[in-house]
């Protein structure tokens, strides 16, 4: 059972990509912080605000999740200030106010992204993916199998051979590795690859199946059509 007194961590906070939730609901925040760490992030979960100075300087988080509704006097709106006067780390806010001065408010304020409750947690990774490649926080080579997609080579290797990609199928590959084993939306897939997702749903087709023909190439299909949803990247023993 987690500690509700006082922040609870899970992952490797010396290896991974580094997440802080800020939530004050138990029911919100403990699946938040189980799916990141799920998603291979270290994550940690704190009820409010009270201590998030000393969290930050502490975990140096690469994203923080802020509820905008949080008990003890500051607000998710008054956290963004701390959180950019003492890292550079992404924001998204998190809210069941889904007015559009909200919105505009978190994102005139220095949040990256606002999602609205209630949220999949899939749309979340999705979000905090998006937001963490534009701050240009994605850059670790990530595996599944015998593929690795390497961002700062610019690569993308399957069974030892490398592929001739293009950028936009190197940004895909790598938006499924660290997605793996979890279906995702075009929609989704439309926000974290190009930065949008009012877009043809058709532009996620074409390079799926440019992608996918490049990767069979050299071994079994790994990226597999969940009908009337969308993609998951897995590899089927």
């Amino acid at each position: 059972m987690a500690d509700h007194n006082g922040p609870v961590t899970q992952g490797d906070f010396s290896t991974a990509q580094r997440v802080v939730v800020v939530e004050d609901s138990d029911a919100i925040r403990e699946p938040v912080v189980e799916a990141f760490v799920d998603a291979g992030y270290a994550a940690t979960g704190v009820a409010d605000g009270g201590d998030l100075e000393q969290l930050i300087a502490a975990r140096r988080p690469d994203l923080v999740i802020l509820d905008v509704m949080l008990p003890g006097g500051r607000d998710g709106f008054d956290l963004i200030d701390i959180v950019r006067e003492r890292s550079d780390a992404g924001i998204i806010m998190v809210t069941a106010r889904d007015h559009i001065d909200d919105r505009l408010h978190g994102l005139r304020s220095g949040a990256d992204d606002y999602v609205i409750k209630p949220f999949l947690l899939d749309e979340l990774l999705a979000r905090a993916d998006a937001v963490l490649r534009r701050r240009g926080r994605t850059e670790a080579a990530v595996s599944v199998g015998d593929l690795l997609v390497d961002p700062t080579a610019g690569t993308i290797t399957r069974g030892g051979a490398v592929l001739d990609v293009t950028a936009t199928e190197l940004r895909l590959a790598e938006f499924l590795v660290t997605q793996r084993g979890r279906t995702v939306t075009k929609p989704q897939i439309l926000q974290a690859v190009w930065g949008y997702d009012a877009y043809d749903v058709n532009l996620v087709e074409v390079h799926i199946s440019a992608l996918r023909r490049k990767m069979e190439a050299h071994g079994p299909r790994m990226i597999h059509t969940v009908r009337g949803l969308g993609y998951v990247l897995r590899v089927v023993s």
